[in-house]
């Protein structure tokens, strides 16, 4: 059987961000004789009765075509409907994102430290792909894949939604060549360069990920580009992409990255300080393009900085 096509969105982005999509669900025993019961029944809870109330009575659902949905209109399953969230105030992220290359179909920016790729938890209109949709104006821009929100470097985006699915796949079966720099620690009893595998697993709600014994699913080799007094500049090329592969394998080698907040020890939670971010930046990506074959390969224009202690103002890489 064939899915039904989700209709267009009637409602804009604000800020970046898409309004939330639903679907009435089947109610064979009845339960939800109107949309305003449904929708209290789903929301209330979290967001409150008389939130959802005044929602409804601002006309803030919308159907398919654009008119507001009534909280006394019978329910209907299947129905499509469309509302913004009440997004709580976000401190700006104070550093620009970079727009390496762009064509007509994709787009490389430079993402800086502290900006999340996509919305996740509080980070919702202070993301790469919200700031570069509404800065730029383009809507239908989408990540190819994810760079963690404290590094910073290089992100692949794609314009048009029919050509996103080639270019994750290139990122799925690892076709994509991926190189980052980070600074840390130099300990000459570390041989390099050297070639770490490793089980990395990352569960729901812990902060750091952990090793753990079996199967390695996690590959990345690392080599000493730069050494100055206790401090090296580190060349990491991943094979695979566990979340935090990079951090974990340089905390296994006892080379933590410099300014770390979750490795070797958990830092409490607090405001960012911007003047210390994560040395550690996304460098380069290269692949064959699939559409026209070509190879690409794509540059950061971000820096580092010297080998010295903090690392630099502005914490933009």
């Amino acid at each position: 059987m064939r899915r039904k096509r989700v209709p267009t969105a009637p409602l804009p982005q604000r800020d970046g961000v898409n309004a939330v999509r639903l679907r009435l669900p089947e109610d064979p025993e009845g339960v939800w004789p109107t949309v305003g019961a449904y929708l209290l029944g789903r929301y209330g809870t979290a967001v409150g009765v008389e939130r959802i109330g005044a929602m409804l009575e601002a006309g803030r659902f919308v159907g398919a075509d654009g008119r507001a949905a009534a909280g006394a209109e019978p329910y209907e399953p299947g129905r499509w409907l469309w509302f913004h969230r009440d997004l709580p105030a976000e401190e700006r992220v104070p550093f620009e994102i970079g727009v390496v290359h762009r064509d007509e179909r994709i787009l490389v920016a430079d993402k800086p430290h502290f900006l999340a790729t996509t919305p996740r938890g509080r980070h919702v209109t202070q993301t790469a792909v919200a700031r570069l949709r509404a800065e730029l104006e383009l809507p239908a821009l989408q990540p190819a894949h994810r760079l963690d929100r404290l590094t910073a470097g290089l992100v692949l985006f794609v314009l048009r939604p029919e050509d996103r699915g080639a270019y994750q796949l290139l990122f799925k079966e690892r076709r994509v060549r991926k190189e980052y720099e980070a600074v840390a620690a130099y300990d000459p009893g570390v041989e390099l360069p050297v070639t770490v595998r490793s089980r990395i697993e990352k569960e729901r709600g812990v902060l750091a990920a952990r090793e753990v014994p079996g199967e390695p699913n996690a590959v990345s080799r690392i080599e000493l580009v730069e050494r100055r007094g206790g401090l090296g500049r580190y060349r990491l090329l991943p094979e695979t992409g566990k979340t935090h592969q990079l951090r974990v394998h340089m905390n296994a080698l006892g080379l933590p990255i410099l300014d770390d907040p979750l490795y070797p020890v958990v830092r409490e939670d607090g405001p960012e300080d911007y003047r210390r971010p994560l040395r550690l930046l996304a460098r380069a990506l290269e692949f064959t393009d699939p559409f026209t074959g070509e190879e690409r390969r794509f540059a950061s224009r971000l820096s580092l900085g010297p080998l010295s202690g903090p690392g630099p103002r502005g914490g933009a890489a």
